[in-house]
């Protein structure tokens, strides 16, 4: 199964920030990620076993427990790999910083209940869109480095199964696994989507 574990933000900041790139999208630009799957991710895990679930949500949720809330905004963004050669386009977390040694215990607790987590260095971002190919995209930067939004206050991380798509140009699904609050202990179930 395919999983990772996540900060979400808030509606009112998917919000403001869908609201600021309403105008901006257009029609040859990239592939843009729907707004009610953005997430900031803390661990990938490409495949993890069915038995090793239990576990691992049971183990993030003491590292979550051992980690205090953040206060965080989406601001600003870049693109990966850079922006001459441009393959993703994110969006950036003033506060992420904070989320380092979170995004660090996380991925320890997924190694040590068997969900080996994926992945280089963390790096805070909100995956916002991806281009077909390689292109230079300093003109996405600048209108994302306009933006500033409203503030909020991390309280939990999320364990999200992903669901690829079965047919080409639709769109992977995600299910919430399990809420895990930051900074106690205690797993809360999912709320409906």
């Amino acid at each position: 199964m395919r999983a990772f574990v996540a900060v979400l933000p808030p509606d009112a900041a998917v919000v403001d920030l869908d609201d600021f790139l309403e105008p901006r999208r257009d029609v040859e630009g990239p592939r843009w990620s729907p707004p009610g799957q953005w997430h900031v991710t803390l661990a990938f895990l490409a495949d993890v076993p069915e038995y090793v679930v239990e576990p691992l949500v049971e183990a993030v949720g003491a590292a979550a427990a051992r980690h205090p809330r953040s206060r965080l905004a989406l601001a600003g963004g870049g693109c990966f790999p850079d922006v001459t050669s441009a393959r993703l386009l994110w969006a950036g977390v003033d506060g992420g910083d904070a989320l380092t040694p979170l995004a660090h215990g996380v991925r320890m607790a997924c190694a040590h209940a068997g969900g080996a987590p994926d992945g280089g260095r963390f790096r805070p971002h909100l995956t916002l869109a991806r281009f077909p190919r390689p292109v230079e995209a300093s003109r996405w930067v600048r209108v994302l480095d306009t933006y500033r939004g409203p503030s909020w206050e991390a309280a939990e991380v999320v364990v999200v199964q992903s669901h690829l798509p079965r047919e080409r140009g639709h769109r992977p699904r995600h299910d919430v696994l399990a809420r895990l609050p930051l900074g106690a202990g205690g797993v809360s179930p999912p709320r409906p989507s």
